[in-house]
């Protein structure tokens, strides 16, 4: 399912143009679950458009934990591939309103830009196979909203990023690069309900393929709130205000990078995701519009692997790699201008 975070009736909106969400429904289908999911989560356009730009920093660190196999079979069973890791992961993005104005009914017609960008320091020791010690993802789209009637608004989204095994610009090649746009139809079914769905198109198996898009925002919001959002990767979170200024959550995380690459002759897409829970306090200072958070707790689940740029490769079924559970840390900012 793919999900689109958009808050048309308040002064800003969140929006990726496509990330599809695959559960796990048996081992055998696990892997064929994660290609898919690193295809699609990867080609996302993502970016936030507020009434003020906004500016977020952060640093991820992952512990060391066991390099796992996970077989091909109903009944299969993990088993150490051999090796351990870590990973450190530095993230940023500025995203920038040019244009904003609302209607009647308080719903914007809106222009912005947005620019991410990560780097991810792998640090493997003693694994099976040779694996990619770097990662750099530099990302940068344009998104359009504007009402259609009363009960309807249209998104669309057109952007580009730079996947690498690297960062020496002059090593850059087009098959380290990856478009992708798509347009959204949204009914505001309540004031804190909104669906809608739509088509994405993206560059990620080296052609234009085309997937829907769903979407879905609800939205709590008390001093208990309730959020679901792939603003930024994946962020479900259900915490407290302890007033104005801090705020503390119990958040689960899903994020990643990915580099488009060539290994022995033939296009790969190697991907490092992980997702993450822990207790997650927010601290707002003042006025300023500056805020400090951190999260401590595991890294459920990371797999990092390569696999093949081709539609056959998205739905085989073999076998997977991961690391196992391991303690995980962040912190950064958030500043609006």
């Amino acid at each position: 399912m793919s999900l689109i975070k958009c808050h048309l009736s308040k002064k800003f909106c969140s929006v990726p143009i496509v990330a599809n969400i695959c559960i796990q429904i048996t081992p055998k289908q696990h892997f064929t679950v994660m290609r898919i999911i690193t295809i699609i989560f990867f080609a996302a356009v993502v970016f936030s458009m507020e009434a003020k730009a906004q500016i977020s920093l952060k640093t991820e660190y992952i512990g060391t934990s066991d390099y796992m196999y996970l077989p091909d079979s109903e009944d299969a069973k993990p088993e150490k591939a051999g090796g351990r890791g870590s990973s450190v992961v530095y993230q940023g993005s500025a995203n920038i309103p040019f244009y904003m104005k609302k209607n009647e009914n308080n719903r914007p017609t809106a222009w912005g830009i947005g620019i991410s960008a990560a780097y991810a320091s792998l640090d493997n020791q003693d694994l099976p196979i040779d694996m990619v010690s770097e990662i750099m993802n530099l990302q940068l789209g344009i998104l359009h909203i504007r009402p259609i009637s009363k009960k309807w608004s249209m998104m669309a989204s057109i952007g580009g990023g730079i996947f690498t095994p690297f960062t020496d610009f002059s090593k850059i090649r087009w098959k380290n690069v990856l478009g992708s746009g798509g347009v959204i139809f949204i009914w505001h079914l309540r004031p804190n309900l909104d669906l809608g769905g739509g088509v994405a198109v993206n560059s990620s198996l080296g052609y234009p393929m085309v997937f829907p898009a769903l979407y879905l925002n609800w939205r709590l919001d008390r001093k208990f709130k309730v959020n679901v959002s792939l603003a930024d990767g994946v962020d479900l979170s259900a915490g407290y205000e302890f007033g104005e200024y801090f705020k503390l959550a119990l958040a689960f995380e899903m994020s990643g990078q990915m580099a488009l690459l060539e290994r022995d002759g033939k296009d790969m897409i190697f991907s490092h995701q992980y997702m993450v829970t822990g207790l997650r306090p927010e601290v707002r200072i003042g006025k300023t519009g500056l805020s400090i958070f951190v999260m401590g707790g595991i890294s459920a689940y990371r797999p990092v692997q390569y696999s093949d740029r081709t539609l056959k490769a998205m739905f085989a079924s073999s076998g997977s790699y991961y690391f196992r559970v391991s303690p995980y840390a962040s912190a950064g900012i958030r500043f609006g201008l």
